[in-house]
């Protein structure tokens, strides 16, 4: 038997192909996204390695303890590391080296004089220190005049050495530093995200007025271990010391950095491969099936010279096992070339995604990998032969008197069973839908439309028969006037609607895949555009960043920390905006349900609550704040007992002054606290004359690039404003969401493409099975031409029916998933995109159809009649 299942494969395998191409897709997504994930956990390995390998322990600041509870005598302080525990650090036996790490702000400037982000952080380092930071490129800082710039801070600027750069200091003044080397921040999710710029450690302090330490690395003496210096540390230091080895340090950070990204990364790649891989199962399954159902005389030739059930059904999976271990190697091999690819087209975008560590070099290549690559294709192709493989057994050995391949045995069935089990499915699929739609938003209402989607695919492959008949009969009356071909593919696709339905539903699943992705990325798109316009009721916004001790140390309480009025005023001299809102604060201090609290007041001077500044509301109306009516958050109103219309008494600058409620926003926005109207607000507190914020409204028509510029030309002056708002975010997010959405459909569209191989493949199958069938036709008259249009309509009537049932489910399943996971959620159908799904399909249709209608029309008509395949 063995011998006769190679020798079959060897004479099929033609007939394989498709299948083999499927498996190797599906296996190269699979061991592809091992490979990728592998090299990423080495290259993460190796940062924590080049991270911690310099110290065997690290005293931490430990925040758990380390903050004493406030009272009304003390003001707290921040915790730090200082001079005397770095000192009893070295006296310590056990101790050979110990430096203390300094760090504060030191905004660095952009080539176009803004700051960098929301400031840059300033820390000491040295070759000749016992730290943990290394020069990636060039060296360390050695003179008063010189820094080192971090990498993430360098890709984001393009500073490198040799350059001169601006940092401001403590007081926010300019200095400016020769570039001398790139730092390795490695796997430090802090100073990666803020950024970095390094010292000398007398240059830290100057620059960021900090003398204290937040780090203090060791090396141990000779002969001891990494553990029995963190133990010493331990008992000679005090609060708020936290000691650590190297590698816990390393791990924490790589944990904290990307360790949790990255297996969340690898276990979504994983996700979409099993997609595939399903997709590719039921390929093989639909060729499997039809393969047997055409050997018919074949398999009871064997039955007829005594191979028994058994040894029919090893047949089929041993032919199974063997194309699914050959396919799995070249999946495998595939996979490696992705995974290098993947690499490659990540290499940039990396350091964003995975908080500054960046991904090169050769992919790993695992035994693991190997392994369960191969273990997957060859057990997926063997699974899905079962069903095929079992059927095979029932054929008896009285079908080698038959004449011809007749795959009847795929159409066998009872319609009303199918109906009446596939309303089963869709009725539990709906009520598991509205139960998540109407419970509270979360991710476990996802899940639950998730497992909906599934019950429901079931009934889908359940009723697809029917559906197909249906479909097709529905459509097969206008497509008789159109020609001869068009009627000829109606009625083959309703004669084997089985055969079409398997054909169709790997289509069907990536369809429902896309579909329902774009429905839930376009709504979460609409949802955010609304939740910003709430949030940011205006397109810009105007503030100064804090830098160390700027502000803090100055001779006024308010001096230097808010927006200048000459700004304001120069912003509202620009043609390119509407209007400006500066934002003042004040404090009111109220009595509360068990003491006194203080609580801000706010007022936006020039505007219009409720039109000028909006935000999400509760209870009343916005519109309704004016003289005497303020509006109240609802974390203030819950907390004191009150509601709209209530009386609240404010103490002010002015004395005691009563206010009706007249509205409670609630959520993120800029009505925060208590909210006057601009007139109530300069009468109550006319000593709160800065303006800690301008709100910079666009003018209508004009092209957001064009007013950020004018502001940003406007602002220029002053390094430390930076500029922040709505367009901003939503331009962000929406890169962001069109990123992912283009990444997911790329790798959902390798489902498609196995599906359309299945198509393809039923196609191919089909013409060999339809043999005598098509040389009746060019007997009859029928053209090569339209013999290729008729399989060609097939097709991608096959196409348009999976494509356009996916579409139907993705966005009712798109919609559920979306509403059961966030609250307001807002529904936005891409009906641009769903047009292009079917497009697609007319062209995935015929595309799946040119070899097989080529190869049908090429045969001639005496060869076809006899039967004959060439």
């Amino acid at each position: 038997m063995l011998r006769t299942t190679l020798a079959g494969l060897r004479m099929h395998k033609g007939r394989l192909i498709t299948t083999a191409l499927a498996i190797i897709l599906g296996v190269m997504f699979v061991s592809g996204t091992l490979v990728f994930t592998d090299t990423i956990d080495d290259t993460f390995n190796a940062k924590v390695k080049g991270s911690t390998d310099r110290i065997d322990a690290a005293v931490l600041i430990d925040w758990d303890t380390a903050a004493p509870e406030p009272d009304d005598e003390q003001e707290w302080q921040e915790p730090t590391l200082t001079p005397g525990m770095l000192a009893a650090a070295r006296d310590l036996p056990e101790v050979a080296e110990a430096d203390g790490l300094i760090r504060g702000d030191a905004p660095l400037l952009d080539k176009d004089g803004r700051i960098v982000g929301w400031g840059t952080a300033g820390i000491s380092v040295g070759d000749d220190l016992a730290t943990r930071h290394t020069a990636a490129e060039g060296r360390l800082p050695t003179a008063d005049d010189e820094v080192a710039i971090g990498n993430t801070s360098a890709t984001a600027t393009g500073y490198g050495p040799g350059d001169t750069v601006t940092i401001l200091d403590s007081d926010g003044d300019p200095r400016d530093f020769t570039v001398v080397g790139i730092i390795d921040l490695g796997v430090d999710q802090d100073l990666a995200m803020q950024g970095a710029v390094g010292f000398t450690p007398a240059t830290t302090t100057r620059m960021t007025g900090s003398s204290d330490f937040t780090e203090i690395d060791v090396i141990g003496a000779d002969g001891t271990t990494p553990d029995e210096v963190k133990q010493a540390l331990d008992t000679a230091l005090g609060a708020p010391a936290k000691v650590m080895t190297g590698q816990e340090l390393g791990d924490a950070m790589a944990e904290g950095a990307g360790g949790g990204q990255v297996k969340l990364l690898g276990t979504a790649l994983l996700l979409f491969a099993a997609v595939a891989m399903f997709v590719a199962g039921i390929v093989i399954y639909n060729t499997f099936a039809i393969l047997i159902a055409q050997r018919q005389r074949e398999t009871a030739l064997l039955r007829c010279v005594g191979a028994h059930r058994g040894q029919v059904f090893g047949q089929v999976l041993t032919e199974a096992a063997v194309v699914g271990a050959l396919s799995s190697l070249i999946g495998i091999a595939a996979g490696y070339l992705l995974a290098t690819a993947g690499i490659t087209a990540v290499g940039s975008l990396a350091p964003a995604l995975l908080d500054g560590v960046t991904v090169s070099g050769l992919p790993t290549l695992s035994p693991t990998t190997v392994i369960a690559g191969l273990l997957v294709g060859t057990a997926v192709t063997v699974v899905s032969a079962l069903l095929p493989a079992w059927r095979a057994t029932a054929i008896p050995p009285l079908a080698a008197l038959r004449s011809g391949a007749v795959a009847a045995g795929m159409e066998e069935g009872s319609g009303w069973k199918r109906a009446a089990a596939s309303a089963v499915f869709f009725l539990a699929a709906a009520a598991m839908v509205a139960y998540a739609v109407r419970g509270e938003a979360d991710d476990t209402g996802m899940i639950l439309v998730a497992a909906a989607g599934m019950v429901c695919f079931v009934g889908v492959v359940t009723i697809g028969p029917l559906l197909v008949r249906a479909v097709v009969g529905l459509v097969g009356a206008p497509m008789r006037k159109i020609g001869v071909p068009s009627m000829l593919a109606a009625d083959n696709a309703r004669r084997s609607p089985k055969r079409a339905a398997t054909a169709m539903i790997a289509l069907t699943v990536g369809a429902t895949l896309m579909t329902g992705y774009a429905v839930i990325n376009s709504s979460m798109e609409a949802t955010l555009d609304d939740q910003l316009g709430l949030k940011f009721s205006v397109d810009y916004e105007v503030m100064r960043q804090p830098i160390g001790g700027l502000g803090a140390a100055a001779d006024e309480e308010d001096a230097d920390t808010g927006v200048p009025p000459e700004i304001t005023r120069k912003l509202d001299a620009l043609p390119q905006i509407d209007g400006t809102f500066p934002r003042r604060q004040a404090e009111a201090t109220l009595d509360g349900p068990e003491e006194e609290f203080s609580t801000p007041v706010v007022g936006y001077i020039g505007a219009e609550v409720g039109t000028d500044v909006r935000q999400k509301v509760v209870a009343g109306d916005l519109s309704q704040v004016g003289p005497g009516k303020i509006a109240v958050h609802l974390g203030l109103t819950d907390w004191l007992g009150l509601e709209v219309g209530d009386t609240i008494t404010l103490p002010t600058e002015r004395g005691e002054r009563s206010y009706e409620i007249a509205a409670i926003p609630d959520g993120d926005g800029p009505l925060w606290g208590i909210v006057l109207d601009d007139t109530d607000f300069a009468a109550a507190f006319p000593g709160s004359t800065t303006d800690d914020a301008v709100l910079v409204k666009a003018a209508d028509g004009e092209e957001l690039a064009n007013v950020r510029e004018a502001i940003l030309g406007a602002i220029s002056a002053d390094p430390t404003l930076v500029l922040g708002g709505a367009a901003e975010m939503k331009e962000q997010y929406s890169g962001i969401m069109n990123g992912v959405f283009w990444t997911v459909a790329a790798l959902l569209g390798l489902a498609i493409i196995i599906a359309v191989f299945g198509i393809a493949n039923t196609m191919a199958l089909s013409v060999l099975e339809r043999t005598r069938e098509s040389a009746l036709l060019r007997a009859l008259g029928l053209t090569r031409a339209q013999l290729r249009r008729m399989l060609s309509i097939e097709a991608v009537l096959v196409s348009l029916i999976g494509t356009a049932l996916g579409v139907a489910l993705g966005v009712v399943f798109g919609w559920a998933a979306a509403a059961a996971t966030f609250d307001h959620l807002i529904l936005r159908v891409p009906t641009g995109l769903i047009t292009v799904f079917l497009a697609a399909a007319v062209i995935a249709g015929l595309l799946a159809a040119v070899l097989p209608a080529r190869k049908a029309a090429r045969t001639s008509i005496a060869g076809l009649g006899s039967g004959e395949v060439g």
